[in-house]
């Protein structure tokens, strides 16, 4: 397979994974995704910031999220985000720390 035919379908799988979580299963809680996966939607839009921000093109946190969940943080939350238990919001801690903050 070709360099560019790699990248194409890379791009494909991306796109597919992306309407997974933004249309199909909004009810999978950002929380649950990153306490179980060590990544979650949020992850998936720093990754696409930093992509484009190392390509040159410069994009904050708050564009890159708009552009990976196709509406604003604000309107997410109030569409498809629920209240997460104490028990919930201790292991997110842990994994942001191990996922996000040790990684960099």
């Amino acid at each position: 397979m070709d360099k560019q035919t790699e990248i194409e379908l890379q791009a494909a799988a991306f796109r597919r994974l992306q309407k997974h979580l933004m249309e199909d299963r909004t009810d999978v809680q950002n929380i649950d995704m990153m306490n179980l996966a060590g990544f979650c939607r949020n992850c998936l839009s720093r990754w696409y910031q930093e992509a484009a921000n190392d390509k040159g093109f410069e994009m904050g946190k708050d564009e890159a999220r708009q552009i990976f969940y196709g509406m604003t943080m604000d309107e997410w939350k109030a569409n498809y985000q629920t209240e997460a238990s104490p028990d919930k919001q201790a292991a997110f801690e842990v994994a942001f720390e191990e996922n996000v903050t040790k990684k960099g």
